[in-house]
């Protein structure tokens, strides 16, 4: 591979014009996947305004949306790297009320958020309708993988190093999780679109 280094408007420029060409119908259904100190969901949101300034409405759900109950999620202590490798996020809940609704055989209604972590109840959100052409974007950590019905998979790349320099202290447990997410799924070879961000003011397209 070789590495293209871009500012990070022009990064989210680069992106934003891959999405807007994806086919219009019925949703394209898009994953910024990175560790939170790779901040996915910034990259996300700079995605929002730049799809619709080319006329693509978007849909925007987060991950840390869909988190399991704590009763599951934290089963096995608050801090185990296993437990967030595997029982964080709802990705069958993530499946069933946003990917296949907003497929090609989905009636379009999905649901926004399923479950507030801090409160540890339901989010109560209502289903949305989801027009034709509309952006699914959904951001977060560790959703490659999983099976999930990607059409472009664009997945935030820090190394070693940087990952555990900006990594904050209480959240230093999560590292071993990402480290497994390195050796069983390769996030690098599965993805459509690498950046590599060690450097956040400095990222660089990967291309093979």
């Amino acid at each position: 591979m070789r590495m293209t280094p871009l500012s990070p408007d022009r990064l989210a420029e680069r992106i934003a014009e891959r999405i807007a060409g994806l086919p219009t119908s019925p949703r394209p259904r898009v994953v910024v996947d990175g560790a939170p100190a790779a901040e996915p969901g910034d990259l996300a949101t700079a995605l929002v305004g730049r799809l619709r300034r080319r006329g693509r409405e978007v849909f925007a759900v987060s991950a840390d949306d869909f988190p399991r109950p704590a009763a599951l999620r934290l089963e096995r202590g608050r801090t185990n790297p296993d437990a967030y490798y595997e029982d964080w996020t709802d990705v069958g809940a993530l499946r069933r009320e946003v990917l296949t609704p907003l497929g090609p055989d989905g009636d379009g209604r999905a649901l926004p958020r399923l479950w507030d972590a801090a409160s540890d109840r339901s989010a109560r959100a209502s289903r949305v309708r989801v027009d034709e052409g509309t952006v699914l974007l959904v951001s977060g950590g560790l959703l490659l993988g999983h099976g999930l019905p990607w059409d472009l998979a664009v997945h935030l790349w820090l190394s070693e190093p940087a990952l555990r320099r900006r990594t904050t202290a209480e959240r230093g447990w999560t590292l071993p999780a990402f480290d497994r997410y390195e050796r069983e799924v390769a996030p690098r070879e599965v993805a459509d679109v690498v950046v590599r961000v060690d450097h956040p003011d400095r990222p660089a397209v990967l291309e093979r």
